[in-house]
């Protein structure tokens, strides 16, 4: 190695790391270098982990066919995709941060979510579908989409990661795995460059910007102890082992401000025999468990502790982990009968996926879930016959509706005449019918919520005095005060992407070569 000056260094070769160092050779940046901790074998950060869902506004079904590669004209005339605004996507965020997030960020990111996608699918290639066997139900011989997000990408994450990995190698864009940043190199106030470890040596890099997208401290037990509490120490890492915090160690050390919800982060309902401190690269999102709105969740005495069809999976999954890991012994399990099971989508509850525990009746059902830890099985069965006596009874009350998955179809536990002390409030139906099927589940911890104060315009980091830090950018999950509490499916790749373009065309500017220069 001989090389030690470069255009802008990114820290993290995620999604969001990719989508800066392209925007940075595309905005005019003739030498850039992304450095990374993780081996080659585990470029893409989290992403490869994803279903590779881009939340972003658009106007109908007609707005997204153009960048689509899974549609035929036959198809397109039977979907039925809303459009999803701006205020719909805001509204999503802020509803679902209870309106903590820092709105200007949030403005931000959704009013240029489109442009975002746009410029994935024409300059990065990304081969982007739409996601009928995650975000659509088939009803009465239309694919009718849900839940805000249709965006997806062939080959989930893995094909992502892939499409982003051949981008940049056809930039020209360098890679250094293995090298894992070890500290920002500073000139008065602002950051010229990163000292790395490679090959066993320090080594100190020159450049006129630095990018971190290092990802969040989630990998870390440790930090999550610290930050979320004692209990998660036993969530599993649902993605990359090489996210620990490294990239706020180093922002800090330069003054940067932490913001955000530092208690919070993104946990999902997932595979109880998933590896506990690491993602499975050949598996990877299909240990996700997200097939609980079509029946219930109860814990290892028997009893539903969430709301499971309080709102569409997209809204809830992202918080509902956190409810598995709270609960005795930090799992729970997840119950259908046979009007749902052929719902259930095969990627994530196929045979070969997850261990089924099924049975004929509703008491044998007990006595199997008990040889995997229920521990009150008669505690299981009262919570069954009461959940079926209160969806029987609503459905005597409204015999015109009608159920129906992809829209909230108001179908619940709650009625004139008896209602549960925890409702389900759409989709419920009775879980009477045999075969009856089980899944074991815990607590997935995705990425954490709690960063760094960003300027929403370019994206560079703020100082604890609020002005931002010469020659310091950031991206993807190390951005704070976007997320609070809780997390819309889909929308952490799209800002990934959208912080990521501002960051590399700023890069460009400060190389003194941007095509985006201020004269």
């Amino acid at each position: 190695m001989t090389q030690t000056t470069f255009d802008c260094i990114v820290v993290g070769s995620g999604h969001a790391g990719a989508s800066a160092a392209l925007a940075a050779v595309e905005a005019g940046c003739t030498d850039v270098l992304i450095v990374e901790k993780a081996p080659k074998d585990w470029a893409g950060g989290n992403g490869f982990f994803t279903a590779g869902a881009h939340r972003t506004v658009h106007s109908g079904l007609s707005d997204l066919l153009p960048i689509v590669t899974n549609v035929t004209p036959e198809q397109a005339e039977k979907i039925d995709i809303e459009p999803y605004t701006v205020d719909d996507f805001v509204g999503d965020i802020m509803r679902l941060g209870e309106n903590k997030p820092d709105a200007v960020l949030v403005n931000t990111m959704v009013t240029e979510s489109r442009a975002a996608v746009q410029w994935l699918a024409e300059k990065a290639k990304i081969p982007f579908t739409l996601s009928f066997n995650r975000q659509a139900y088939e009803m009465n011989g239309r694919q009718k989409f849900w839940g805000g997000v249709a965006l997806s990408v062939k080959n989930g994450g893995k094909g992502l990661i892939e499409a982003d990995l051949l981008a940049l190698e056809e930039k020209g864009v360098q890679i250094w795995f293995e090298t894992p940043a070890l500290k920002l190199i500073t000139e008065g106030s602002a950051v010229t460059g990163v000292v790395v470890r490679k090959g066993g040596d320090e080594v100190s890099l020159k450049a006129s910007s630095v990018i971190l997208a290092a990802g969040g401290y989630e990998s870390s037990a440790e930090l999550r102890a610290k930050h979320l509490g004692p209990a998660w120490e036993r969530a599993r890492v649902r993605g990359t082992p090489y996210n620990t915090g490294d990239g706020f160690v180093m922002a800090q050390a330069v003054g940067a401000k932490l913001v955000g919800d530092w208690l919070g982060c993104h946990s999902t309902c997932w595979d109880a025999n998933a590896p506990v401190d690491t993602g499975d690269r050949e598996r990877s999102n299909q240990f996700t468990k997200s097939g609980y709105p079509l029946g219930i969740m109860v814990n290892v005495n028997g009893q539903r502790f969430v709301d499971e069809g309080q709102d569409f999976r997209n809204y809830t999954y992202a918080k509902f982990g956190r409810q598995i890991l709270l609960q005795p012994e930090g799992c729970a399990f997840q119950v259908w009968d046979a009007d749902t099971i052929p719902l259930l989508r095969k990627e994530e509850y196929g045979d070969d996926i997850v261990e089924k525990i099924t049975a004929s009746s509703v008491e044998e059902l007990a006595d199997e879930l008990a040889e995997k830890g229920m521990q009150n099985k008669e505690g299981f069965l009262q919570t069954l016959r009461e959940y079926n006596a209160a969806v029987q009874q609503h459905r005597a009350e409204h015999p015109d509706l009608k159920w129906d998955p992809a829209v909230k179809d108001g179908l619940s536990t709650q009625s004139l005449t008896k209602s549960l002390p925890l409702p389900k409030s759409n989709w419920a139906l009775p879980i009477a019918k045999a075969p009856f099927l089980a899944v074991k589940v815990a607590c997935g911890i995705t990425f954490t919520f709690g960063g760094l104060a960003i300027s929403p315009e370019t994206a560079a980091v703020l100082s604890e005095s609020g002005e931002p830090i010469p020659g310091l950018f950031c991206t993807g999950e190390m951005v704070g005060n976007l997320y609070y509490n809780n997390y819309p499916g889909g929308s952490g790749l799209t800002s990934g992407t959208v912080f990521g373009m501002k960051a590399g065309r700023e890069a460009a500017k400060l190389a003194g070569n941007s095509k985006y220069q201020t004269v």
